[in-house]
């Protein structure tokens, strides 16, 4: 089954045709840069580039970095405000004349991972968080997943634990890896004392640099780098709309 997947984030928005029974790319995958102000109107263009890019007419798969209750955009920590109660899916639906499903993007990522990726055929409690322009997550027991955790804005040291050990926030301060890979830690133990779980994958485009930092990562839960890397969330959003067509 062919569907297409985009995967919207804070800093860039990405997307190309998946085959969804194989988690695989059908071409190489295009990237535009989120506009800014990144306003509904100004990424709905972006979206419609990317579809008309590869002359898409079919489902589409899109994630969003932000809370999404049945297509609805709930919160915009990484996106302009105006997002907050916007039907997602309605407004892609709508520009691009192809049904549309979203879903949080980590979640998207989640559920590639656990298909395809690091945690297939994993069960018990599966964290995957992912280090970007903020930090998403996902959380499963037994491959069911609990939809939009949002764990990057758990208080860590009396702010948003994205507000210390994103990606972002790495360069942002030129951190070295030690140093982010200490606030990491401290983030996952965290997690850890919250919800002990048996693995935590770590996802985003950093988890291709997995072994600068893994050194200073000290759980009893596994740790490991998730093997879809920046690509999970292209996945995950083509697997999200596979129910479009079934």
């Amino acid at each position: 089954m062919e569907i297409m997947g985009i995967d919207i984030g804070g800093s860039g928005i990405k997307g190309a045709p998946v085959d969804v029974d194989k988690g695989e790319f059908l071409a190489e995958r295009l990237r535009i840069a989120t506009p800014q102000p990144s306003t509904p109107a100004a990424m709905v263009e972006a979206v419609v580039e990317l579809v008309k890019n590869f002359a898409w007419n079919g489902p589409i798969g899109c994630t969003f970095p932000a809370i999404v209750q049945h297509g609805v955009i709930r919160t915009a920590a990484n996106v302009d405000k105006s997002w907050i109660g916007t039907d997602g899916e309605a407004l892609f639906r709508d520009a691009t004349g192809c049904p549309v499903r979203v879903i949080n993007d980590a979640d998207a990522a989640g559920v590639a991972e656990m298909t395809f990726g690091a945690g297939k055929g994993r069960n018990g409690v599966v964290i995957l968080l992912t280090f970007g322009t903020g930090i998403g997550s996902a959380i499963f027991l037994d491959g069911h997943l609990l939809p939009n955790t949002e764990f990057g804005h758990v208080q860590l040291r009396g702010k948003d634990a994205e507000h210390r050990a994103s990606a972002r926030i790495k360069t942002e301060k030129n951190l070295s890896w030690k140093q982010w890979g200490g606030r990491v830690n401290e983030y996952l133990q965290y997690m850890e004392f919250l919800f002990s779980p048996d693995l935590f994958i770590i996802g985003g485009g950093v988890s291709k640099k997995f072994d600068k930092f893994a050194p200073f990562l000290n759980t009893q839960a596994e740790i490991v780098p998730a093997q879809l890397e920046n690509d999970a969330g292209i996945v995950g959003a083509a697997m999200a709309a596979k129910a479009l067509v079934e």
